[in-house]
């Protein structure tokens, strides 16, 4: 796994940033969870769009009114039939209230940039990021001189540093720093006041800059520009430099300060900073590395050194090539790992390079959205960068509680879909958002798989456990039960979706008609996880023993999943809703992904039932993310082939040339949704990852299944690095040559049924340890049972 070909992890772009308006969107990007830094634009003139994970604007928070005695009013007239006037009961009293709570959005930090002289037309123009060390590279020739300009965002020094160097002549410009500038006619007003507010000032090498946010605090940046050779002037705003072979710019920024303070105290670092590039990429890079290195996979078995423009247009040909697949897999945990850190905030849809100041969806959104960011991580060796999501949440915890309370009359907490950070009450009025209740169960899964995969006992005892008992509260008060004893779930939605006899007749395009029901099959599937999770964790702990026959006794209450006339899954467990299948999300798909409820191996009818019900999901109907969901529920049904199918259509309809991941295709073509915005939605490219890392390995804590879903296209490959619970996996396999070789090793002590492929006979089983156990297990053929203490390992081979 140490190939170092040319293009291995690495992205080349044959052509500059070209969107006529809000290049930033083509821009390569680099960041160290705290800072991002996107770089855009061409030879002349290149702009590095710089952003902080603390910096938001906008946002309104007013005190919740206190409606929870809707809740009744809404529940009889559900059970009257009312269903449409019920679904908006709680919405139009939280509307009349006066309530006007909006989310803040992502405010972009500023730019730097840079002008350069030209001498002729440039030739041989290429722009990179090297995912191994966060560094992106432009490069190009003019008149017989080589240049190339290279930029990282520092981990160690937390700051961005850029070169430009020429072999053959001397560079010739200048940096300014500056507000980002908007593509908006005409700006926002807010934009108006920030521009008002702006302050820039050169002196020597140093160029300053600053703004004034909405809440009063200043923003901004320091620069320090080091010429080896020729010379450099300031004034003007601006630090000129000519006859220079090489040229360092180090820049640090600052937030939620006061300018003048901040402005000394990054002058002062600046000034003793090491001024080598090398040494300061070489510091950085280590750090970097140990994180994109913590998994590795090859399904090449060859070199492919094509440029992100001939892999988009041969997959536009009918498929994705296995390269692109590949680079898409490194590319989303590059994403991950420069987007956020583990004391940071949770990996927005924008990451860290979002280029506006009211971009659509810049919010954390959990009716799909956050999950989907983080469900690779723990398969993938990231779960080290999972406690920001956790940390994100706990910090609005009395909102949460509030919200119960006020919107439901419940104890616990209710989660809203949409929050930004310190604004976790509601926002979105409507009834598809006001009227879900299980964005805190679907996170509590979250903080369970942190605890699986870590083995941390104090998370579970002081973090897990806690937030889950509370979500459990919510569910004690909220639900009722039906005249069998059996839990009625509502007001439920299954999100977004609307059922199909209650879309309107007449063709009217509106969003979420009707999307207030009983009994949403995500919804129980949700509560069920939660509380077998509960129990399983509590009992673990020692904790909550007063409890867990209650959390048992719920869950013996819980109405089985239903299958409709076509055999598929139903979507709604109650008569009064149709399924609709022109829809993009999946969620009633929950018990097998996202959730593990059952397999194949358990639950075969249900397997079927899902399996059909996803192949119902009309194509036209998808977006870039549901498309990535889609191919990790396949990659679950076993069905490798559907899931790179699903790769495939994604990599056709929402790809940039960056390879950032679109909500929809904004040319049209048929594959999914058409929206004219096509915002940025890097929950795409996680869910890319995950489904790939979902058709080589199922994880959860007692079976782990060895290339469950394979696609015929891969017929050999390896990894390494993916984790079970309490281990790593790494394997190769060659299908033609009929060779299979994998090592599970313990990281703690483990038990677990391993389940092979089918494709090989005669495995040969080797210990290595003493404490290993491997023997057949009652789940099936090509299943073992597995323990080992931690530091042991298994090896499994086959060869024709």
């Amino acid at each position: 796994m140490n190939k170092t070909s040319r293009g291995k992890n690495k992205l080349f772009l044959k052509t500059p940033a070209s969107w006529w308006k809000n290049m930033w969107r083509e821009a390569l990007p680099s960041g160290n969870g705290t800072i991002g830094a996107a770089v855009y634009g061409a030879v002349k003139e290149e702009t590095i769009l710089l952003n902080h994970k603390d910096l938001w604007h906008g946002g309104r928070k007013d005190p919740l009114p206190d409606v929870g005695h809707t809740l009744a009013e809404t529940r009889r007239l559900m059970r009257e039939g009312k269903y449409l006037e019920a679904s908006w009961n709680l919405t139009n009293a939280v509307k009349e209230s006066g309530y006007a709570t909006r989310l803040a959005s992502k405010l972009p930090l500023g730019d730097i940039r840079l002008t350069m002289s030209c001498s002729q037309a440039f030739r041989h123009y290429m722009r990179s990021v090297d995912m191994e060390t966060g560094e992106v590279t432009v490069r190009w020739e003019d008149a017989g001189a080589a240049f190339e300009r290279k930029l990282f965002v520092s981990r160690t020094d937390d700051a961005i540093v850029y070169e430009i160097g020429c072999e053959g002549g001397a560079a010739e410009g200048e940096f300014r720093l500056s507000l980002h500038k908007t593509d908006r006619v005409p700006p926002a007003d807010e934009y108006v006041a920030l521009e008002e507010s702006v302050r820039v000032e050169a002196e020597g090498p140093y160029l300053f800059y600053s703004a004034t946010s909405d809440e009063g605090t200043d923003f901004g940046a320091v620069m320090r520009i080091v010429s080896f050779g020729g010379s450099l002037e300031s004034g003007n705003g601006a630090v000129r430099f000519a006859g220079a072979p090489k040229v360092l710019a180090i820049a640090k920024v600052f937030v939620k300060s006061e300018r003048e303070k901040e402005w000394a105290r990054l002058r002062r670092e600046l000034e003793h900073m090491d001024t080598t590039y090398e040494r300061l990429l070489a510091a950085h890079a280590a750090e970097h590395r140990r994180l994109f290195r913590s998994a590795a996979l090859d399904l090449c078995g060859g070199e492919d050194d094509r440029s992100n423009e001939e892999l988009l247009l041969a997959a536009y040909d009918g498929e994705a090539p296995t390269n692109l697949v590949e680079k898409m897999w490194a590319y989303g945990r590059y994403l991950f790992i420069s987007g956020t850190a583990a004391d940071g905030m949770p990996l927005g849809m924008y990451g860290l390079w979002p280029g506006d100041y009211r971009l659509v969806w810049c919010h954390n959104m959990a009716n799909e959205n956050v999950q989907m960011m983080y469900w690779h991580a723990p398969v993938g060796g990231l779960s080290e960068l999972m406690p920001a999501l956790v940390r994100y949440y706990d910090s609005m915890m009395d909102d949460f509680r509030d919200n119960a309370r006020k919107l439901y009359g419940c104890r616990g907490i209710y989660i809203p879909a949409g929050s930004t950070p310190g604004i976790g009450v509601p926002n979105q009025i409507v009834p598809v958002i006001m009227n879900w209740t299980g964005a805190a169960g679907w996170l509590a899964r979250h903080y369970y798989d942190y605890y699986l995969y870590t083995g941390d006992r104090g998370f579970l005892t002081e973090k897990a456990l806690p937030f889950m008992k509370e979500v459990a509260q919510f569910y004690e008060d909220f639900i009722e039960l039906d005249e069998k004893g059996l839990i009625r779930y509502y007001p439920s939605v299954s999100p977004e979706n609307t059922p199909e006899n209650f879309m309107p007749t007449d063709g009217r395009p509106l969003a979420h008609p009707m999307p207030t029901t009983i009994n949403a099959t995500m919804d129980l599937a949700i509560l069920k996880e939660l509380l077998t999770h509960l129990i399983e964790g509590s009992r673990e702990a020692d904790l909550y023993a007063e409890d867990i026959g209650k959390w048992e006794d719920m869950l013996k209450r819980i109405p089985p999943y239903q299958v409709n006339g076509d055999g598929a899954l139903r979507e709604w467990m109650h008569p009064s809703f149709d399924d609709r299948y022109e829809h993009r999300h999946l969620s009633h798909i929950y018990p097998v992904f996202p959730g593990q409820e059952f397999t194949g191996e358990s639950e075969p009818e249900w397997f079927r039932a899902a399996e059909t019900a996803v192949k119902k999901r009309v194509i036209g109907a998808q977006s870039g993310w549901s498309l990535a969901h889609m191919a990790s529920i396949y990659a679950r049904l076993g069905d490798g082939n559907k899931a790179l199918e699903c790769l495939d259509m994604l990599a056709r309809s929402c790809l940039l040339n960056n390879f950032f991941t679109l909500h929809n295709d904004w040319r049209n073509m048929g594959i999914c949704m058409n929206m004219p915005e096509a915002p940025v939605q890097l929950d795409a490219a996680m869910g890319w990852v995950n489904a790939v890392q979902e058709m080589l390995l199922y994880v959860s804590p007692s079976l782990v299944k060895l290339l469950p879903a394979v696609p015929d296209k891969w017929s050999k490959g390896e990894f390494a690095g993916l984790r079970f619970c309490t281990g790593t996996v790494s394997l190769s396999w060659d299908k033609t040559a009929g060779t299979f070789r994998a090592r599970l090793t313990a990281g703690r002590y483990t038990c677990i049924t391993v389940k092979l492929p089918e494709w090989f006979n005669n495995y040969t089983l080797t210990r290595e340890g003493d404490g290993v156990s491997v023997v057949p297990s009652p789940v099936g053929k090509g299943c073992y049972e597995l323990k080992m203490k931690a530091g042991e390992s298994q090896l499994i081979a086959a060869s024709k």
